[in-house]
């Protein structure tokens, strides 16, 4: 079997010893179920990040690089928002932007696993599609949980502040690790319908970076013009960051007009959170069967 050199040696050898050692132990033992299955592939994904720690660069560094370049640089030229200052406006810009970039980590590991041909060791274990899945899942979802932890002690030591309860900051939090949720099944998506790395770069960063700018993510929506407010207005990531800015007693400006997604912010969010995985997931488990058969 041939193995493509995009990762580490040592890092493919690993996973192939892990998978006959796996191999090994099925037939000695009866299987354990699917959800033991999904933990030993998330395992196997926490082991790779923390063996190839490049990989934690856009949950670690880039994270902490957009607060202190939009606290610093453009937060002096944008001055105070509302009542409050533009940092504290800012982290839920933040926040939203990193939660939705999840959908990368797991669309990669995905593809890398097409590309190194892991795919064909997956199929001859006996485990379910769903496992595999789940364990992708599960392993960038607890990777999700690393910016966040990051973001909120880099935007405390910049000067943000949670006004808010601590009922409602929990809120907050819960809300950005199910959006993350949501945005893992666009992920394996993604990862199922483009097979290489590269591939999943390109599109992805097409499809969602305009998304998080087209939003209240940096700047209040008022001022854009009628019909990109409009878009800004309904796009999910503008409510993200508003609800989270809601959730920790943040100032968010009032858009003039009627949105409801933006009087609602909470329930708007979670629609969109329960839509995505309702229809997302079902056909990125398809996509990604189909993909096993190429």
């Amino acid at each position: 079997m041939t193995i493509s050199t995009s990762t580490s040696a040592d890092a493919i050898s690993t996973d192939i010893d892990g998978l006959l050692a796996t191999d090994r132990e099925a037939a000695l033992h009866p299987p354990k179920g699917p959800l033991h299955d999904a933990w030993v592939i998330a395992r196997r994904g926490l082991v790779h990040m923390k063996r190839q720690p490049e990989q934690l660069s856009d949950a670690t560094v880039q994270p902490i690089m957009f607060v202190l370049l939009f606290a610093y640089v453009f937060g002096g030229a944008i001055g105070d928002v509302g009542e409050g200052n533009y940092r504290e406006f800012l982290m839920g810009g933040i926040f939203a932007q990193t939660i939705v970039f999840t959908a990368f980590g797991v669309a990669m590991s995905l593809a890398n696993d097409r590309k190194n041909q892991l795919v064909d060791r997956f199929r001859s274990l006996p485990v379910s599609t769903g496992a595999v899945l789940g364990g992708h899942a599960v392993a960038n979802i607890l990777k999700a949980l690393l910016p966040i932890a990051i973001m909120s002690v880099v935007g405390l030591l910049v000067g943000w502040r949670i006004q808010s309860g601590v009922l409602d900051a929990l809120n907050a939090y819960v809300l950005m690790v199910a959006f993350a949720f949501a945005m893992v099944w666009i992920g394996v998506l993604l990862g199922s319908v483009v097979p290489t790395p590269e591939g999943v770069m390109g599109v992805g960063f097409v499809a969602l970076f305009p998304m998080t700018f087209i939003a209240s993510t940096f700047v209040p929506i008022d001022p854009m013009p009628g019909p990109l407010k409009a878009v800004a207005a309904w796009n999910p990531i503008t409510t993200l960051a508003d609800a989270l800015r809601q959730g920790f007693g943040n100032p968010n400006l009032e858009v003039s007009g009627s949105y409801w997604s933006v009087e609602n912010p909470f329930l708007y969010t979670w629609l969109w959170i329960i839509g995505i995985v309702v229809v997302c997931a079902p056909i990125a488990v398809r996509a990604y069967s189909k993909s096993l058969e190429k």
